[in-house]
């Protein structure tokens, strides 16, 4: 009986989406180029994201059906067998499978067994930074450590075994060996990892031999599974009523002043190109505007809505396209005073149930929030604009490998969420204080030194400020204690930070989206009704107050990626990495608890707690 395999649709964009390896059921693949999709693909609307990223819409993959997406026909997004060279668990011989060995529905299986083995695929492939994939070079490893006189004598390629070893362990037990008459080459594995000067095939494997690039950036040897043989790019927009985009009267006079520039024709006719940039800076110099409307002024007039980006050298892949900013129509929708209703978009104003209450600690609690609004359906549209390999600053790949599509993969998703703002004056009180000031100069300068700098700038804003790492942090903590309560796992809940201080935002909305068309339920809304969330928002600052791995937690001067977090560990603020926006990094919970001669911002809340705890066991 024929095995399914099968990628949801969902899947297609994140996490197995272009370019990514995955295994499934012993068998391992690679997400081929939107160039290779089925033309019988469904169109996923989202104008103003679609808008913002300068294409001419967004195509989801088809459903795929009950059965192997290898198989003949199959509907959905296409995937190839990779790596390559496979090993039989038996005999231990290699075999460089090829596609015209492929007999649609069925695993590979091992020509010299019988009864015949299903073939695995070797653990280790090789990557560069300008985003290549390929299979090592299993042959030159084997003979690595002979001469190259004595390497050249031997002229079979492909009789290779996978030996293991038992008299060792780890990697220095697994061994490559030369099975060609006379040779008898071998090394083990225990230094695979790493650069070791082989040549990068310049192409990703679903790409033709014309398509390859002279590539010549060093290749490392990575697991296939490692995190960093994928960082994909992905975007979204939340599904809005376009009516809640307005701009306010001193963005208008200012954008007739951008307008009215003689530079400014220039800009738009040169958008895109080498000089766009120095037309930008002049521009920003003599108005005043800043990047967010010049992008939008861009956007309106030629289509084309980020800065432009570094070009690449030769053929190879581009520096990648800027982060758009989508956050300001998703806020301005948000705090209208009267939220729109569609159909998705169903929202709905409530409170904390806290009006009228002089009891710490709830009163002070009310003090420190404002808004909530309550979304009884979202829809979310996710597009995927390419991947980068080996690191996050690396070269940028598109979705589309082959450069002549103006479409990008996407998909939409359903879901409910919880729209929560601080108190504007307390907040802006709080922020004034030097301590807190200091606090994050210390992390906006590990951020600048950070080779992700301009992506995490693009998410938090021109500048790290104090009220991006609270809410952030604030954000996390919050998903962590709606998991206990809502009925979602951490993973299903995700956050969008609305905290840049040139737009007055000041708010996090925590919402799940799934894969179907309900997308709810329920839970999450039901736990923001009154009284219901502000004791779950009480219960997440004292959970938060101490970390099982307190006091190291709390006192660390810098800990996770690139040491961009302070406060903050697996044990209490961490999430899983496709619920944060920034990849589990920019994160404090003293801003939020106190600790650390920092004042936190709910650091009042657990003490009135703590207090009137300790009044009622008297």
């Amino acid at each position: 009986m024929s095995r399914r395999l099968r990628v949801r649709q969902a899947q297609t964009v994140l996490p197995f989406g272009v370019g990514a390896v995955f295994d499934i059921q012993g068998e391992s693949f690679v997400a081929t180029g939107i160039g290779d999709w089925p033309k019988q693909r469904q169109e996923v609307v989202s104008s103003r994201l679609a808008h913002q990223l300068g294409v001419s819409g967004f195509y989801a993959a088809p459903p795929a059906a009950d059965e192997r997406f290898d198989r003949q026909g199959a509907a959905g997004a296409p995937y190839i067998r990779f790596p390559a060279w496979l090993f039989c668990g038996a005999c231990r011989r290699m075999v460089r499978w090829r596609i015209a060995d492929e007999k649609p529905g069925t695993a590979p299986r091992c020509p010299g067994c019988s009864p015949t083995r299903q073939l695995a695929p070797m653990r280790f492939v090789q990557i560069c930074a300008d985003g290549h994939l390929g299979d090592v070079d299993w042959w030159f490893w084997a003979h690595s450590r002979l001469d190259p006189a004595a390497r050249q004598s031997c002229t079979t390629r492909d009789r290779l075994r996978f030996d293991v070893s038992e008299r060792a362990t780890g990697l220095e037990a697994l061994s490559v060996t030369c099975l060609a008459r006379g040779c008898g080459a071998s090394r083990d594995l225990l230094d695979v990892l790493g650069t070791h000067g082989m040549r990068c095939s310049g192409r990703n494997p679903w790409q033709r031999l014309n398509e390859a690039a002279d590539c010549v950036k060093p290749v490392q040897i990575v697991q296939r599974t490692a995190g960093n043989v994928y960082y994909p790019m992905v975007c979204s927009a939340l599904d809005i009523p376009e009516a809640e985009l307005p701009a306010d009267a001193g963005n208008e006079l200012l954008a007739e002043r951008v307008r009215a520039s003689d530079l400014w024709i220039p800009l738009c006719r040169a958008a895109g190109g080498a000089r766009a940039e120095t037309y930008r800076d002049l521009i920003k110099e003599d108005t005043g505007a800043d990047d967010a409307l010049l992008d939008a002024l861009l956007a309106e007039e030629t289509g084309i809505a980020s800065t432009p980006a570094p070009a690449a050298s030769g053929d190879g892949p581009s520096a990648g396209p800027a982060v758009p900013d989508l956050s300001r129509e998703e806020w301005s929708a948000f705090v209208a005073p009267a939220p729109p209703a569609t159909r998705d978009f169903a929202v709905r104003t409530t409170d904390l149930g806290l009006a009228g209450e002089t009891a710490e600690p709830w009163a002070g609690l009310g003090r420190r929030m404002g808004r909530i609004v309550l979304a009884d359906r979202l829809r979310e549209v996710r597009a995927l604009q390419g991947f980068r390999r080996v690191s996050p600053g690396s070269a940028f790949v598109p979705a589309d490998t082959s450069r002549r599509l103006r479409w990008l993969p996407a998909v939409e998703v359903f879901g409910e969420g919880i729209f929560l703002t601080l108190d504007k004056d307390e907040l802006t009180s709080w922020e004034r204080d030097a301590r807190v000031r200091e606090r994050v100069a210390g992390m906006r300068e590990d951020l600048t030194r950070s080779f992700q700098a301009d992506r995490l700038t693009a998410v938090a804003g021109h500048e790290l400020s104090p009220r991006f790492v609270l809410l952030h942090t604030f954000a996390h903590l919050l998903i962590r204690q709606l998991s206990f309560e809502s009925g979602y796992s951490t993973a299903s809940l995700r956050e969008r930070v609305y905290a840049r201080p040139e737009h007055d935002q000041y708010g996090v909305l925590v919402y799940t989206a799934a894969g179907d068309a309900e997308g709810t339920l329920g839970g999450l809304v039901q736990q923001g009704e009154p009284p219901r969330l502000a004791e779950t928002l009480l219960r997440m600052t004292e959970a938060a107050a101490w970390c099982s791995a307190d006091p190291l937690c709390a006192e660390h001067t810098g800990q996770g990626f690139d040491s961009l977090n302070r406060a903050a560990c697996h044990a209490c603020a961490l999430l899983p990495e496709t619920s944060c926006e920034t990849g589990n990094t920019l994160l404090d919970r003293s801003l939020v608890v106190g600790g650390g001669h920092v004042p936190g911002y709910f650091e009042p809340i657990i003490a009135a707690a703590r207090a009137a705890a300790a009044t009622a066991m008297e």
